[in-house]
């Protein structure tokens, strides 16, 4: 255990309360949202064969897959709060993992936690009119930026409150929320595709390419630019890493979580894009923008696209209640490294939460959403994400080598060849991610940047502060 700056209550700490069963959710909801009722209309832009499709959601269900077996045997290694963050940190060193961590805050998770809040606001003006989003409230130019409150910002703003406000309270009535709404995802698409299936005005030659067309259309870059959508579908599940340090049992329970809460990913999607297909032709569905609704008007009726609405909203709620709980936890774990803002290792003595952390992720969540440049950061983000998965994978290698003795309770299934399979296809991911988005890719790195003073002058005051220990694994 890291000792604690002087004057800190040193007993005083995140406390492991999180069940299996909500490590799993935490995949779960970490990786739904509003992508699964986007991205099946993108991906048949770009490939307009139905079942290569449908092939190429399991690709990247299995190369996610592939991803979270080697995040399984990192996370029974090093079972405390961070995650990603102290994977990178034990392999490639402090610095790696400080700017992994700085761009969560600045871009990544602050930015997708605004993306999805917004994301809420805008379904649920579409379930209740009274609170459509676009409505402008105020709007006024300060400092070159356009500042502009609508009222689908304030649903948006309250959102985050809300769910900062739960997590600060108990990551157990946190962890209740992203249950439910987890829970009501997968109960709502397995229930709603067998009603669509069994009672629903689709056809199953939908399935069945037009006459002529076999593979024609299908090209390289259409592949390429489908599974950019398809990887960003699939994001999300590593988050519960971040959550390591209050987690019940981690060393058994992290991977346990990883391998079901992505395979049950896996077939939710797979079953919610077969439901799609059966309420559209592959041109129809292609032209999609409301996809959950419209497949349900097409299925039964236009009086449910409202309801459908709400749930997505709910969704869109849930996947934020992960990423404020997990985004916290990172920033604390970079605070005991002396990489950040002191403050941010406070945790409540009464609640056990990381306090000082989840409100400065949620105060610069606001900012985000009021600016309005979150969509931006997000996506100069992506690339950086991808990053990050690259090296995490390849933290098993190097550990591998570098902490020959630390014990593994999990060991990466396939190892060597499956985390070098998804190293390979990673990297060609990142390549043609470059090659096809220079501009954010680029600006993505360039975000970097600001944080390298910001490292040093911690670093500087870390030789005034007590010095980390190693971790030490429960029961070593």
């Amino acid at each position: 255990m890291r000792n604690q700056q002087p004057g800190h209550n040193q007993t005083v700490r995140l406390v492991r309360q999180l069940t299996l069963f909500d490590a799993v959710m935490l995949v779960v909801g970490g990786t739904i949202g509003a992508s699964i009722f986007i991205v099946p209309a993108n991906v048949l832009q770009a490939v307009p064969n139905p079942l290569f499709a449908l092939s190429l959601w399991v690709v990247a269900g299995c190369v996610t897959l592939m991803a979270g077996l080697a995040c399984a045997e990192l996370t029974g290694m090093f079972p405390e709060a961070g995650g990603q963050y102290v994977f990178i940190r034990e392999a490639y060193g402090p610095f790696a993992a400080f700017l992994y961590g700085w761009m969560l805050f600045t871009a990544g998770n602050s930015g997708g936690l605004a993306a999805m809040a917004v994301s809420f606001a805008l379904f649920l003006g579409r379930a209740f009119p009274a609170v459509a989003a676009d409505q402008v409230v105020f709007a006024n130019t300060a400092f070159s930026v356009q500042w502009k409150l609508t009222q689908g910002s304030l649903s948006a703003i309250a959102a985050v409150v809300i769910l900062t406000a739960v997590n600060i309270r108990s990551v157990r009535l946190a962890a209740r929320l992203q249950n439910l709404v987890a829970v009501a995802f997968l109960s709502v698409v397995i229930g709603i595709s067998a009603a669509g299936f069994l009672f629903g005005h689709g056809s199953w030659s939908h399935f069945i390419p037009a006459p002529g067309s076999g593979f024609q259309g299908i090209t390289l870059q259409g592949i390429g630019v489908a599974m950019i959508a398809l990887f960003w579908c699939f994001d999300g599940w590593e988050f519960v890493s971040w959550a390591a340090g209050e987690i019940e049992n981690p060393d058994r329970n992290l991977p346990r979580a990883l391998m079901i809460g992505i395979g049950l990913i896996i077939v939710a999607d797979l079953v919610a894009n077969t439901l799609y297909l059966y309420a559209f032709a592959p041109s129809q569905l292609a032209q999609q923008t409301t996809l959950a609704s419209a497949a349900m008007s097409a299925l039964f009726s236009q009086s449910v696209s409202r309801l459908v609405s709400f749930f997505v909203a709910l969704i869109c709620f849930g996947a934020g209640s992960v990423a404020v709980l997990g985004g916290a936890r990172i920033y604390y774990s970079m605070a005991r490294d002396n990489a950040f803002f002191q403050s941010m290792r406070h945790i409540h003595p009464q609640w056990r939460t990381p306090t000082t952390s989840l409100l400065a992720q949620c105060a610069w969540v606001l900012v985000l959403i009021v600016s309005g440049r979150y969509e931006q950061l997000y996506t100069c983000f992506i690339f950086m994400m991808t990053l990050s998965y690259l090296a995490t994978v390849g933290a098993v290698f190097v550990l591998r080598r570098t902490q020959p003795d630390r014990p593994r309770p999990y060991l990466c299934a396939g190892y060597p060849w499956l985390p070098l399979a998804y190293l390979v296809i990673a990297s060609v991911f990142v390549v043609s991610t470059l090659l096809a988005r220079p501009v954010e890719s680029l600006a993505g790195l360039g975000l970097a940047l600001p944080g390298i003073p910001l490292y040093r002058f911690w670093r500087r005051r870390q030789s005034s502060t007590p010095k980390s220990q190693p971790f030490t694994p429960p029961g070593v």
